[in-house]
């Protein structure tokens, strides 16, 4: 289905993008949100996305990498907004750990520790752990020349996290006294 949908965008066919686009619109604004932790940026990223991705829509050259160009693009727009704003917010929360039930003080922490992590890794684990992605797709998103280079920022990413969580544990440990 998406195949013949891009075969029908790449020349201009407009309702084939809209159709094509609106299927991953909803996945897009949430990983949006995870970068600019408020709406109104999410929004206006998504929309950045769907301009860029519908003209440039005749590059893809093949169909079943759309949804990692579509995330690609999405990180590109956000790292844009990012330095426009000269800030770098994340809002990880309960993406990591897909449990919506999670108390306050558990997503507090996790939004705290994603601070700790470089561009690079916060793009990694959200890639693995928020999209399910295999190191190998990773490593084409974010166009990174080895799977094994992928692997070593996600293990020191999450080596990373575990201090910083054992530090935050300890804090809340000392508070909830």
């Amino acid at each position: 289905m998406d195949r013949e949908l891009i075969k029908r965008s790449q020349p201009g066919d407009m309702n084939a993008d809209d159709e094509l686009f609106s299927k991953y619109e909803n996945k897009l604004y949430k990983f949006a949100f995870v970068y600019v932790k408020n709406e109104h940026d999410a929004i206006d990223l998504v929309q950045d996305v769907t301009y860029r991705s519908s003209k440039a829509i005749h590059t893809l050259k093949e169909p079943s990498y759309y949804k990692t160009w579509l995330i690609r693009i999405l990180m590109n727009c956000a790292a844009d907004l990012i330095c426009t704003k000269n800030t770098y917010e994340q809002g990880v929360t309960s993406l990591i750990m897909k449990d919506t039930t999670l108390d306050i003080d558990v997503k507090v922490t996790l939004n705290n520790v994603m601070n700790f992590l470089t561009k690079e890794e916060k793009d990694v684990v959200l890639l693995k752990y928020y999209e399910d992605y295999t190191f190998k797709q990773i490593a084409d998103c974010l166009e990174m020349m080895k799977i094994g280079s992928t692997k070593t920022i996600l293990y020191q990413a999450l080596k990373k996290l575990k201090v910083a969580l054992e530090k935050e544990a300890t804090t809340y440990e000392q508070f909830k006294r």
